[in-house]
């Protein structure tokens, strides 16, 4: 039997984005994606929740260390996306339209591969109080 623990680390930043397609005209961004698609950018207070799932390790009882994740959530999220305009400021939106579903995507990304393979992880990513997306679903 499996004794899978999962454990979370909760986090906030804020940043700005804007959601936009350019393959698309101005008027269908804006029938889209209305105020979120406004030339001067607007902002959130994401609250993130970084879900890991795993068996504890015999010897420390642990199923990650959490100052481990918290560094690790710190040093690739935190300090690549607070405080920033994510289609501006950040390569991972460049070209990536910066949905909550989309950064979710890139969240999960940036820490799978840091994580030992044996490890689940799943990002919950509210962009309101009431919005949020979960990857993978």
């Amino acid at each position: 039997m499996s004794k899978k623990v999962a454990v979370y680390r909760k986090e906030h930043f804020n940043a700005a984005h804007r959601l936009n397609n350019p393959a698309w005209t101005a008027e269908e961004n804006q029938r889209v994606f209305g105020l979120c698609n406004n030339p001067n950018y607007h902002g959130h207070n994401y609250d993130l929740i970084v879900k890991v799932v795993g068996e504890p390790n015999p010897e420390t009882g642990y199923v990650i260390d959490m100052k481990e994740l918290s560094s690790l959530i710190k040093e690739l999220v935190l300090d690549k996306f607070d405080h920033k305009n994510l289609n501006l400021d950040t390569k991972e939106f460049e070209h990536l339209n910066p949905s909550a579903e989309n950064i979710a995507i890139v969240i999960y990304d940036l820490l799978k591969d840091k994580l030992d393979p044996s490890l689940d992880l799943q990002i919950r990513l509210y962009e309101t109080e009431r919005n949020f997306v979960e990857y993978p679903a």
